[in-house]
């Protein structure tokens, strides 16, 4: 008992706010992520940009500089915007008339051709249009197994200088093997593992929606503070996270726009998939019923009213993630005991409202409860004290002195027994 965890209590809806009022604590660590963004004229030190009008490759000018005592040359520097200065540095070269001809240092077209320098930086809107995701699954012993791409597209429509953001993505799966009787594994079902068992500080937070595995997220602003249609944040385990963004509102004439309009947001907050149960371990199997709990949902308790004045919508997304340490002191697992989606709404007075700002905090409440300190243990080598045979010593000499007591008695005696006689 000493050397385990406490057993985890057992999370229900009836005390589930219950061990969040005893446990929780305000506390929220902001997303580092940042958004690129471009301001309407250059700065000073600002890089100047430069574009590849052939690979469609948006760049940045640069001006060589020297690395370390060596003093070699260094390609990769950006010139600033009103940064005025000379550089020199040192190129070595193994064969300098084949060099001449073939490395692009010595040619003077690459510091011209095949690019044009922006007036100023970008100021359009990007348009997110295409995901590629390519996930390729591999055996240690047997090599890449399979490959295959999904892609991710829209229609895009603008002005002709807006740009184009497209992302890419590279995933690898270890393959298992195929049991005898059981369906191969499809890509889509399969995801890393968030922890083996207990889940990883900083991994994806595994849930489920009808047994397939995805990764919890919430919504993710763009550079201009809307909502990404296509991009969210993952939840990353034991880090509290905190996102708002504005969600553009189409014009609708029908009688039950409210209604629309609830669950236009209610999507946009949960995301295209509704999240039914979370794994309650980093290595949780879909197929496995007991490594998964389910997440308790609260919408809002109004309904949707038909006025033309006022409608009833969610703007607050609270993700609440109960969890602890369970297991041996010296190897601690991580485990969810219970999750909850938890929505605030609030009045929207005008149905005609184009934007409505949403808002979403994802809290990790840690439930540990810590046994007692273990007492301590005997030591391997402990040292005697100098007296501890004293009392045998005493003991010993005490005998000596009664041996020789009696010898000198029993002498005397012998003296007086001759003298008595004679």
């Amino acid at each position: 008992k000493l050397n385990y965890f406490q057993q985890p209590q057992d999370i229900k809806e009836s005390n589930f706010l219950k061990f969040l009022d005893k446990y929780g604590r305000h506390s929220f660590i902001a997303p580092s992520r940042v958004q690129p963004s471009f301001s309407a004229f250059y700065r000073a030190g600002d890089p100047i940009l430069i574009y590849f009008d052939s690979s469609s490759v948006l760049s940045t000018l640069r001006q060589p500089v020297k690395m370390g005592t060596s003093g070699l040359c260094v390609d990769g520097n950006p010139a600033g915007f009103l940064d005025s200065k000379s550089t020199s540095c040192t190129r070595i070269f193994a064969n300098l008339s084949k060099s001449c001809i073939t490395d692009p240092a010595l040619d003077a077209a690459s510091y011209y051709q095949d690019f044009t320098v922006l007036k100023v930086p970008i100021n359009d809107t990007i348009v997110q249009s295409m995901k590629v995701l390519y996930e390729i699954e591999f055996s240690g012993t047997r090599g890449i197994q399979s490959v295959s791409v999904r892609f991710k597209v829209s229609n895009i429509s603008g002005n002709p200088g807006s740009s184009l953001q497209q992302h890419f993505t590279l995933r690898f799966w270890v393959s298992a093997p195929v049991l005898p009787g059981l369906l191969p594994r499809t890509l889509s079902h399969m995801l890393p593992r968030s922890g083996n068992p207990g889940y990883i500080t900083g991994a994806p937070v595994l849930i489920a929606n009808s047994g397939a595995m995805q990764h919890m997220s919430i919504l993710r602003s763009e550079a201009d503070g809307s909502c990404s249609q296509f991009l969210r944040h993952t939840v990353q385990f034991g880090r509290n996270m905190r996102t708002g963004c504005r969600l553009s509102l189409s014009p609708i004439l029908e009688e039950n726009s409210c209604s629309y309009i609830q669950q236009k947001l209610y999507k946009a907050l949960q995301g295209m998939n509704r999240a039914e149960d979370v794994a309650i371990t980093g290595s949780a199997h879909s197929a496995q019923a007991e490594e998964w709990t389910g997440i308790q949902i609260q919408n809002c308790s109004v309904q949707a009213v038909n006025s033309t004045s006022c409608c009833v919508v969610p703007v607050t997304l609270e993700i609440q993630i109960l969890w602890t340490e369970v297991g041996l002191l010296s190897n601690p697992q991580a485990q969810i005991l219970g999750a909850r989606y938890f929505y605030r709404c609030h009045p929207l007075k005008f149905l005609s409202t184009s934007t409505v700002p949403l808002t979403t905090v994802v809290t990790f409440t840690d439930m540990t409860e810590w046994p007692e300190p273990p007492r301590g243990q005997p030591q391997v080598h402990w040292k005697l004290p100098f007296d501890i045979f004293f009392p045998l010593k005493v003991a010993l000499n005490l005998e000596r002195s009664y041996r020789g007591d009696l010898a000198v008695c029993f002498f005397l005696i012998l003296i007086m027994c001759g003298i008595l006689c004679s």
